[in-house]
């Protein structure tokens, strides 16, 4: 039919956060190709709705006297394995350019007296190259890069998921939209579509990512690009309800853990694992630094605690919370030179040597117990319900040098794509999605694909409806399953393949979420028509589940041994005294750093294959050549 109704751009950005609007910005900025973005709530997204007590920017060194350099940053983000070397080259080159660019829209990242950027050290960072502009620094980020887009006039579509992208032989030529509210479809024609929707949130039940975000992976497998490094995850403690990292001084001002069973008993359970109430302590203290999940600080180091509070939430089926109001181990007074010298030397420092943990926290960040005020919880007279979540995917969709996929005209910027190795310096993710916005937003603005005549189009757009239209039609009945589908799914998830992987309880789970995914369109419902978005969003939890389990089981199968932020049961490797066989692993040496995981979806089945990572390219550049080139094509090819 000619009266199909669609909008028309050269790029389409899905997503409303930090990423996404600055490739929106950036196309607009450019004045060569039209853009738009589609989202399916504005105010929905990770950038917007989560932090930690001090958010990290990481950024090229700005300060000081540290003799920094664009190599030096790629080598640090390379050298943390399993990453392609031109994305963490183009990382550490745009680092500059694009912090200043957040500077002058507005985001407040403290300068000293002389208008220097000082830095601090983060997790796996040699240099000073951190900043933060507070617990809400990808907030504000977000907040000033949608104030640019609307002076720019970039137009918005909200209420809109995005369920697939168009193709023709030559690649992408559309996106297929159901609106949240009314359960339309909307379809637009576009040659180019960038996916910023953030990291696969929705798989896990146990989550640090808001609840108003999970993730849309299933678009670039269903379209047939490849994810990669799906086995790297950043897990630590977070809360449940409100979601929120307790990282920082959250673990510094030495809170009561609590574990609670069906029958409402309490147990300190560190107690249970540790002689020594200071060395318990101390390492309770050491989270706060170390807050991440980490294999190599499981034998000896602070990611015991992690362990034990997956123990009890997990393997013994009960609640775990924090204390703020009570110091642990029925101590009245904590005896603070007991403690690891690392940790009493900072809070005499903070001139936190007393009182309850709530005391501590005030004196050294009151916002911290105002945040959780604001989210209608008191931590000063309630307990804070806790458990090692997944925060962070550092794998993602497999990109090349300007974050496009194996998908010519589709593109992935921000948490959904693929460019973190196994570890990476804090805050480094939202360098990565500004740089890699760019890089994106610059190659659509200097190349330009081909689409379909309009007819062949409107046939192809045709054809995805009503295929989807039949589907839509066979799942709205007087039931509906299909949120308590997803909670189990989710729930499943986080038992079998959180933080810690057994590959017999990886192949159940598998087996349990094909036959889930394969039923789904038969197996669940809505009551009505406006609802049917909850269905798209259990076949992209399903989907990306399916992926992420079968690349676990792969590797488990092909490393077989531990690294990064899992463990993976190895019978004959080693266990930390007084835990129980499934945390029995083998620590990897290295033996991986220089390769990377590759997952596709092929006729319903996972295919996975390993590559070699892209080394960093090397250093050729002359500079009468280089100028020659940019004059021809800015150096876009």
């Amino acid at each position: 039919m000619n009266n199909l109704n669609f909008e028309s751009y050269d790029a389409i950005v899905v997503g409303t956060g930090a990423a996404g609007y600055n490739a929106a910005c950036r196309i607009r900025q450019d004045g060569r190709k039209t853009v738009a973005i589609v989202t399916e709530a504005i105010n929905a997204g990770t950038s917007r709705n989560t932090g930690s007590d001090k958010q990290t920017y990481y950024k090229l060194g700005l300060s000081g006297d540290f003799p920094d350099s664009v190599r030096k940053m790629a080598n640090d983000l390379f050298s943390g394995g399993s990453m392609d070397g031109d994305n963490a080259l183009c990382e550490a080159a745009l680092s500059a350019r694009c912090f200043m660019n957040l500077c002058e829209l507005g985001v407040p990242f403290p300068v000293n007296r002389y208008g220097e950027y000082v830095g601090y050290k983060t997790d796996h960072d040699p240099f000073e190259r951190a900043t933060s502009a507070g617990p809400l620094t990808s907030k504000f980020m977000t907040e000033c890069l949608q104030k640019q887009a609307e002076r720019l006039n970039v137009p918005v579509f909200d209420h809109l998921l995005a369920v697939e992208i168009l193709k023709d032989e030559t690649g992408v030529c559309g996106l297929l939209c159901i609106n949240n509210l009314n359960g339309d479809f909307a379809v637009f024609r576009t040659a180019n579509v960038i996916l910023a929707t953030g990291g696969p949130a929705g798989i896990y039940a146990d989550s640090a990512y808001p609840l108003c975000h999970t993730g849309s992976t299933a678009l670039a497998l269903d379209a047939g690009a490849a994810l990669q490094n799906m086995t790297e995850w950043q897990y630590g403690l977070a809360s449940v309800n409100p979601r929120w990292n307790v990282s920082g001084t959250y673990m510094q001002v030495l809170p009561r853990f609590v574990s609670i069973d069906e029958n409402n008993n309490e147990y300190e359970f560190l107690s249970d694992y540790f002689s020594d109430i200071y060395e318990a302590l101390s390492m309770i203290f050491l989270k706060g630094y170390q807050w991440p999940f980490d294999s190599r600080k499981i034998l000896n180091g602070s990611s015991v605690i992690d362990l034990l509070v997956y123990r009890e939430c997990v393997l013994k089926g009960r609640r775990v919370y924090l204390d703020f109001t009570k110091n642990p181990f029925g101590l009245a007074e904590i005896e603070f030179k007991k403690l690891s010298p690392e940790a009493y030397a900072y809070l005499i420092k903070a001139e936190a040597c007393f009182g309850t943990p709530v005391d501590r926290l005030r004196k050294m960040n009151a916002p911290a117990v105002e945040l959780y005020k604001s989210k209608g919880l008191d931590i000063t007279e309630r307990y804070l319900q806790i458990a090692l979540c997944a925060q962070h995917n550092n794998g993602g969709i497999a990109v090349d040098m300007w974050w496009q996929t194996s998908v010519p005209g589709l593109f992935a910027a921000g948490e959904c794509a693929g460019t973190h190795g196994i570890t990476r310096p804090g805050g480094s993710a939202l360098n990565a999605g500004q740089a890699g916005s760019l890089r994106a937003a610059q190659y659509i603005c200097s190349n330009t694909r081909v689409l379909p005549r309009e007819k062949t189009f409107i046939k192809i757009a045709e054809t995805a409806l009503t295929k989807h239209g039949e589907v839509c039609i066979r799942c709205v009945s007087f039931t509906d399953n299909a949120q308590e589908k997803t909670a189990y799914a989710m729930r499943r998830m986080s038992d079998c393949g959180g933080a810690i992987r057994n590959e017999n309880i990886l192949k159940k789970a598998i087996t349990e979420t094909k036959a889930d995914l394969d039923c789904l369109f038969t197996s669940v419902s809505v009551s009505d028509k406006k609802s049917l978005y909850k269905i798209y969003k259990l076949k992209d939890v399903l989907t990306v589940q399916y992926a992420v389990l079968c690349a676990m089981l792969d590797f488990s199968r092909t490393v077989k041994k531990t690294r990064g932020s899992a463990l993976y049961y190895d019978a004959n490797g080693t266990l930390r005294c007084g835990l129980e066989e499934t945390f029995r692993f083998c620590l990897e040496e290295g033996e991986t750093l220089l390769k990377i995981q590759e997952v596709r979806i092929e006729n319903g089945e996972c295919k996975i294959v390993w590559r070699n990572v892209r080394p960093i390219p090397e250093n050729t550049d002359f500079f009468e050549n280089v100028w020659r080139q940019y004059r021809e094509n800015k150096n876009i090819y």
